[in-house]
Order: C-alpha cells, then sequence, then structure tokens
C-alpha cells in the first residue's frame, strides 16, 4: 500500500496536484489545482492507484465498475481489470447522466462506483441515480482523490486513495491576490 507521502509524490511528479495561484470553476482561488488526468497519463502510475483503490472493494464482490465520463473512463476500466470484472461508463446526453453505447446493468448487480476526484460528489450521485435505475446495488464509492477532505457522504461504503482538504478563498478575501505575486491561472477542462 502507498503512504500519504507516496501518492503526493506520484501526483506532484505527474503534473496532476499543481500549486500556484488558480482560479476554479467555482469562481473561487485556491493555492493548488487537481487535474488527475495528467497523472492517469502514466499507466504505472494508473495501475498502482487503482490497484490501491481496488483492493479497498476486493472482499466486497463487486461484480461491474462503473464512472462517468470523462474522469471515471480510466479509473473505472483499471479499477475492473484489477478486481477482474467489466467495467462501463456513464456520458451525459442533453444535460442528463445515462448509459449509452449499448451498455447495461443487471438488477442486483453489485456495483462498484469510481471517480478521479471528488469535490462535492455531484457526478457520483448522478452515477448513483443510473445505477439505481437499472435495479443494479451500489455498493461502494472508490475516488483516486476525496478533495472534500471527507466531508462527502454518499450513503454507502466510500474510500479513496488520498483525501486532502485543498483550501479556496473568494476572490476578495484571496490571500494570494493580497500578496500580489503570483499570476491567477484557470486551469482543468472547463477553461475557456
Amino acid at each position: 500500500m502507498l503512504n500519504y507521502e507516496e501518492v503526493v509524490k506520484i501526483l506532484m511528479d505527474s503534473g496532476a496536484l499543481m500549486e500556484g495561484h488558480f482560479l476554479l470553476a467555482s469562481g473561487r482561488h485556491s493555492n493548488q489545482y487537481m487535474q488527475c488526468a495528467k497523472v492517469l497519463q502514466y499507466p504505472h502510475y494508473t495501475e498502482q492507484l487503482a490497484r490501491q483503490l481496488a483492493d479497498k472493494f476486493r472482499n466486497d464482490n463487486i461484480e461491474i465498475v462503473i464512472g462517468p465520463a470523462l474522469g471515471g473512463i480510466i479509473v473505472a476500466y483499471e479499477v475492473a481489470r484489477q478486481l477482474d470484472v467489466p467495467a462501463i461508463f456513464t456520458e451525459r446526453l442533453d444535460g442528463e447522466m445515462v448509459l449509452r453505447r449499448g451498455f447495461l446493468m443487471d438488477a442486483g448487480q453489485r456495483t462498484l462506483i469510481v471517480e478521479d476526484v471528488v469535490t462535492t460528489g455531484g457526478s457520483v450521485r448522478e452515477v448513483m441515480n443510473v445505477v439505481e435505475k437499472f435495479g443494479a446495488k451500489a455498493v461502494g464509492v472508490g475516488v483516486l482523490v476525496d478533495r472534500s477532505n471527507g466531508q462527502v457522504d454518499f450513503g454507502i461504503k466510500q474510500e479513496a486513495v488520498l483525501t486532502m482538504d485543498i483550501s479556496s478563498w473568494e476572490a476578495h478575501n484571496c490571500p494570494l491576490c493580497a500578496r500580489g505575486k503570483l499570476p491567477l491561472v484557470k486551469p482543468g477542462s472547463r477553461a475557456k
């Protein structure tokens, strides 16, 4: 098992965990930014992190792993490979999270929901709704990084490879802006 420092080193070495002065999608400012896609580009890191996550659910009789597009696709695939079960993913269609591409779930199927990063848990909850619509049974939620520092509760077993609290501030209260030494950067998949 990787310890906290080893996981942080993997995230820093891959460029997934960045330090600086960031404008978040919420409009808040932060001194750290997590872009898990950067770590998932390295199969050896992905395998290590997914193994740690899979091991936390190895005794839960998981029958299928599901994750939301885009961030959860690679995580779902690799965790499922580690557990030797199928992997599927949800995606948005007209603003609603759905199964497409012929993916199906069986009633009662023991399902593990995975995601790369959880902040508010919104995407995971949407996937939980899809699982419920098919009559499958969500038995766990696994994430690579829990940015909520354990504050998000899904009501079922949940595990993270790394749990951390990434500080953020309203723009008018940002200590980094007050110091004026670091330029404000807007990273991420929603950057314009």
